[in-house]
């Protein structure tokens, strides 16, 4: 046996069943015309693959829409699934074999464009680390489960490791990565005393920890658990073949027991059930949903559930996320404030100059703006950076430091100072030879024609609220609403209370939430539909019906095109068809068609509703109109 083979037969044996059951309709359907046709074979001997067609494959989707019923989930395949029954009742093998073929085809289709997505909460789990590197009195480290971590426990956490549990410093210095947990585009400064969240990336240095909570209460397991809940309560949204099998439906039965009513003929009903079959709801739609994910697929926008494709176009308020989605998550020096703005180039390249030893997220903006002043780094001499304290050095003969506010006004050293007033964004504050500088602010700026996104959803695709709801800080989330033309925004939200806010809209009106960070997943569940917004987070992305890889507002654009270009076809290939089937219909219920040659009128309106819904596949060099 080759090394490929065990592959092989794990996709051959992963298959749904409904594949399985139309390959054996077209090898009965074909067995029985060759039988009969080819060889003249009696009646008994040609029915026999259509026997056992209709029996092996008719039986399992009849069980299945029995359940349905029972459940009262009445869709658009119940006409076939009567069809099949009553097609056995009257010995018309044939006529069943055919609806088995469509309806296990149109599901075997669905099914391919559906394609299969892990669970997100399997996502949120493999992240988590399963062990705590615990420390004794003695100073051993031993690693134990995290079920097993008490409060007060001693907690090491390496370098580029995931903390484990919420705690507090007890020994090191350095950095966290807290954007997962809190939707913040920077990086937090931890020193003993400082607060660390689980969930949270450690940067390059060791820290030991006190843990201040147990696993299950921590901030980690608290958006798991919220998740899960989200998860559960996602709406279930209708599928557009189902919308429309829901008045057809009862139409085409109403007609085929009136049919048979009038004539007494069973036949006539069995016949007009036939032609009744909604194929063009059942495969041509199918066929439209899978050139829609492979048109979304070639702009770099995967569609893990179609449902939420066929429904984009039905959503009237748009959740956004700050950070990494209306902005990209990196900071831009954008105000320079100087006690003596004379001496801008001197201060500029002063603390440009110590920020070059600085890993701070603050220290790339300042040395972007000595590039673009085309101004010279200058030696530093004793360069000390403390977190939580800002850093030092000596610049020409000078004491250069750059600090915040609050490490200021802890110190006791803010009195006296002349700055400014406290404005948006973040700041820093120089200070050379002790004395007042200069005061930089920062923003993060927003993504390239965020305003005019954000302008053209209410004309051209008919969204009547837009909404941010970000963790980030209020004066943040304010500066960009302002720049970008949003009004309604909320601002340092949990993530318990970004699902609580997305619920409350839900309720009034379809929504779509686009974010980025797992901070962003319980939100995605609780919307109509989750857009997760590039490829940073694995847990987003599981927890998101669509994922827009390619971080752009105008790949999202080019998506709302998509989904409302696919519900256009779709509803043309429905629609037509239906059309046709009702006519045939007619003819059936008069007696003019019987039930095989309905099977075959079917089949011929299938050719023309799925061509139509192939048109899904071809698209237009643009998509977008903003």
């Amino acid at each position: 046996m080759s090394d490929n083979e065990p592959t092989l037969l794990r996709k051959l044996f992963s298959q749904p069943l409904e594949a399985y059951i139309a390959v054996v309709a077209t090898l009965g359907i074909i067995s029985s015309l060759v039988l009969r046709y080819a060889f003249d074979a009696p009646t008994q001997t040609y029915e026999i693959p259509l026997l056992v067609t209709v029996i092996l494959g008719g039986a399992p989707l009849v069980f299945e829409l029995l359940i349905k019923v029972f459940k009262r989930q009445f869709g658009s395949d119940l006409l076939a699934g009567i069809s099949i029954v009553t097609a056995v009742l009257l010995d018309q093998y044939l006529a069943g074999a055919f609806v088995v073929l469509m309806l296990s085809g149109g599901e075997t289709l669905e099914g391919y464009a559906v394609g299969r997505a892990s669970s997100a909460l399997n996502a949120l789990a493999k992240r988590m680390p399963t062990v705590a590197h615990r420390k004794s009195t003695d100073g051993a480290v031993n690693d134990v489960q995290l079920a097993n971590v008490r409060i007060d426990d001693t907690i090491v956490i390496y370098p580029h490791e995931i903390c484990p549990v919420d705690g507090v410093v007890l020994e090191g210095r350095g950095v966290m990565d807290e954007s997962y947990l809190t939707g913040e585009p920077f990086e937090m400064s931890k020193t003993p005393g400082s607060d660390v969240i689980s969930g949270a990336v450690n940067g390059e240095s060791a820290l030991t920890i006190t843990a201040t909570k147990l696993t299950e209460d921590s901030r980690y397991a608290k958006i798991m658990q919220v998740m899960r809940e989200s998860e559960q309560s996602r709406p279930e949204m209708r599928r557009l073949g189902d919308q429309l099998g829901a008045w057809y439906t009862p139409l085409a039965v109403g007609i085929a027991l009136a049919a048979w009513g009038f004539s007494g003929d069973p036949v006539r009903f069995l016949a007009t059930l036939v032609i009744a079959t909604p194929c063009p709801l059942l495969i041509a739609i199918p066929t439209a949903i899978i050139g829609a994910v492979s048109v979304a697929a070639r702009r770099a926008i995967v569609i893990r559930d179609p449902s939420a494709l066929e429904q984009l176009d039905n959503c009237r308020t748009i959740i956004l996320d700050k950070t990494g989605t209306m902005t990209f998550g990196r900071p831009k020096l954008t105000d320079e404030m100087y006690a003596e703005p004379a001496q801008r180039a001197r201060i500029l390249a002063y603390a440009a100059s110590v920020e070059q030893y600085s890993k701070h997220p603050l220290a790339a903006p300042i040395r972007d703006a000595i590039d673009m002043a085309r101004l010279p780094m200058m030696d530093v001499a004793e360069v000390h950076e403390r977190p939580g304290e800002g850093m030092r050095g000596i610049v020409d003969g000078h004491k250069v430091e750059i600090t915040g506010r609050s490490i200021l006004q802890s110190q006791g050293r803010l009195q006296g100072l002349p700055l400014p007033p406290t404005g948006t964004g973040l700041e820093c504050i120089i200070l050379i030879d002790d004395k007042y500088a200069a005061t930089y602010r920062f923003h993060d700026a927003p993504r390239e024609g965020s305003r005019s996104f954000i302008e053209h959803l209410g004309e051209k695709h008919k969204y009547d609220k837009v909404m941010i709801v970000s963790g980030d800080r209020e004066s943040e989330v304010r500066y960009l609403a302002d720049q970008v033309g949003i009004t309604n925004i909320h601002a340092e939200t949990s993530p318990e209370e970004k699902v609580a806010i997305v619920k409350e809209e839900t309720a009034k009106q379809k929504t779509l939430f686009i974010g980025d960070g797992i901070n962003d997943a319980p939100a995605m569940t609780s919307a109509t539909i989750g857009i997760a917004f590039g490829a940073t987070s694995d847990v987003t992305a599981e927890a998101a019906q669509i994922v827009v890889m390619e971080s752009s507002l105008r790949r999202v654009d080019e998506l709302f095109h998509i989904g409302a270009r696919l519900r256009k076809i779709a509803l043309q290939s429905a629609y037509g068809g239906m059309a046709l089937s009702i006519i045939g219909m007619f003819f059936a219920a008069f007696g003019y068609l019987p039930p095989v040659a309905g099977a075959i009128g079917q089949e011929i309106i299938d050719l023309f509703a799925v061509l139509n819904a192939l048109r899904m596949a071809f698209t237009p060099k643009e998509l977008t109109d903003y």
